[in-house]
């Protein structure tokens, strides 16, 4: 089955799609990963990634499309992917249907208030990266971490003007693809908000998974 997951940040599509790899037994396709392996393969169109990235810049159409193109040709894909941070343009998918047809977009619906709960209540570990919550996760030990009693901070992207302007970014570029897609009978939406076991039964059932 060949999928793309679309949905806000925070809405919980990462998650989901671990479990998307087990419950599909396909592989879970990100463009940050492309982009790494792109540059750790040092290839032509990994120097070129490097030098964007490096720069401050996001890396072109063009670029993204070739390395997604790429990726989608190796062995492990040809019976199907989950397709998670691209497309994120109508011409972005438009040239993914050159090359590939997809069997479904799973939209994650969640509203901006849950995305702002989710996300400015998170707290990661300085020393060993772990994710709380205080909320969903608390430490046992306010800003303290449990696994290796690092302190806890609020990530930039966590902070709450920063994670507005994420959502504004997203509604300008992305948000055209879920009608774009709705157009082609090919969307289902599923309820983001709920618990992930909640959310995985809602996107089995919507896929016609047993």
């Amino acid at each position: 089955m060949k999928l793309i997951f679309l949905g806000p940040p925070g809405a919980g599509k990462g998650t989901l799609a671990t479990r998307g790899v087990e419950i599909c037994k396909v592989p879970h396709i990100s463009t940050g990963a492309i982009f790494r392996s792109a540059i750790a393969t040092l290839s032509p169109l990994g120097y070129k990634v490097k030098a964007i990235i490096e720069e401050g810049k996001l890396v072109d159409d063009e670029t993204t499309i070739l390395l997604v193109k790429e990726r989608l040709d190796q062995q492990d894909t040809q019976a199907g992917y989950i397709l998670d941070g691209f497309p994120r343009t109508i011409s972005q998918a438009e040239a993914l249907a050159g090359f590939s047809a997809v069997d479904k977009v799973v939209n994650f619906d969640i509203p901006d208030a849950a995305v702002l709960e989710r996300l400015s209540g998170r707290r990661v570990c300085r020393k060993c990266g772990m994710n709380f919550h205080i909320t969903f996760n608390k430490p046992k030990q306010e800003q303290v971490c449990d696994a290796c009693g690092g302190e806890l901070f609020i990530r930039e992207d966590d902070q709450e003007g920063a994670i507005r302007k994420r959502l504004e970014v997203y509604r300008e570029q992305t948000l055209p693809l879920i009608e774009y897609y709705r157009n082609q009978g090919l969307l289902v939406d599923i309820d983001a908000q709920g618990l992930i076991d909640t959310v995985v039964a809602n996107f089995k059932k919507a896929l016609g998974i047993s």
